[in-house]
């Protein structure tokens, strides 16, 4: 039974962070479409909360004067994962590539390390610091394209900048959400946190709207759509959670390290990207920075 249950747990893993790795795909997709990203990530939230809607609103209502007096902190949660996380992605994607992106993503757990450290939510050791300081000179290699001249112009690429944004914010996001425990359920957690992210698109996306940047519904976004609200969005959440309670928080994200991989593999297929010699000099980096920050001090 024991190992039925973990190739279950990993087969819900495996999906989760292909689902994941695919939402970067279909974001590359969407420029390809010209679809407008704040657009793209307000609707895919709306449709998404829709869904989930009749399974948490109960709970909601019996919860709201915890939901209220929490209201900051959920806030919080909303504008730095929903408004700004998603968002911001699928920007970058317009003008960097996918492999680019996903190697900066994949920096996330370790500056989720130095957040927790600054919010005094836990202790940092000399190994993480390192590891920190690896992960960023990683990020920097791809930024650069490892050309020192890129740097004296400050001529980036506006996707790769922005994509570092995208980073912080979902480390920060992440920082909070386990900073304390929650009294609502995961699934009611996610509604709230979709709620709070949603009406802070709202005024994006009027603004994306009304400078001519407008869903053209064709099939393309109706398939964009329905890929990135059923997929990365609901069924990964769900398979992650089940994937957790089966083997554990720990052993799950190791699967993480997946993504960025897989996320390369399907741009390389289909976009026919090219795995650059600066995109290997900034992976080398921030897989030590990934080792270094997971390393344990003796007598800690």
């Amino acid at each position: 039974m024991r190992k039925d249950q973990n190739l279950t747990a990993y087969l819900y893993l495996f999906l989760t962070v292909t689902f994941w790795a695919g939402n970067f795909i279909v974001g590359k997709l969407a420029s390809f479409y010209n679809v407008p990203p704040f657009s793209l990530n307000f609707y895919r939230w709306f449709f998404a909360w829709l869904i989930l809607a009749p399974f948490t609103i109960p709970e909601i209502i019996e919860k709201k004067e915890y939901i209220l007096k929490n209201y900051k902190l959920f806030i919080i949660l909303g504008v730095t994962s929903i408004t700004i996380f998603n968002s911001i992605v699928y920007y970058s994607l317009n003008f960097t590539q996918v492999i680019s992106g996903v190697l900066m993503i994949s920096t996330i757990p370790v500056m989720i390390m130095l957040f927790s450290s600054i919010l005094k939510i836990e202790k940092t050791n000399v190994f993480q610091i390192i590891g920190v300081i690896f992960s960023f000179a990683g990020v920097i290699m791809i930024i650069t394209k490892a050309d020192i001249q890129i740097l004296k112009n400050l001529d980036f690429n506006k996707g790769d900048i922005t994509m570092v944004v995208a980073m912080f914010s979902w480390a920060l996001y992440s920082t909070l959400l386990k900073r304390q425990k929650y009294e609502i359920s995961q699934i009611s957690l996610l509604q709230v946190v979709i709620t709070f992210g949603l009406l802070f698109l709202i005024p994006i996306y009027f603004i994306e709207y009304q400078i001519g940047s407008r869903i053209i519904l064709e099939k393309p976004f109706i398939l964009i759509l329905s890929y990135v609200v059923l997929f990365p969005g609901l069924a990964s959440f769900l398979l992650w959670i089940k994937g957790i309670s089966l083997i554990g928080a720990n052993r799950s994200g190791v699967f993480l390290h997946l993504m960025p991989i897989l996320s390369a593999i399907m741009a390389m297929i289909f976009f026919s990207e090219k795995f650059m010699f600066y995109h290997m000099l900034g992976a080398c980096f921030i897989i030590t920075g990934i080792l270094l920050s997971n390393k344990k001090l003796k007598n800690a």
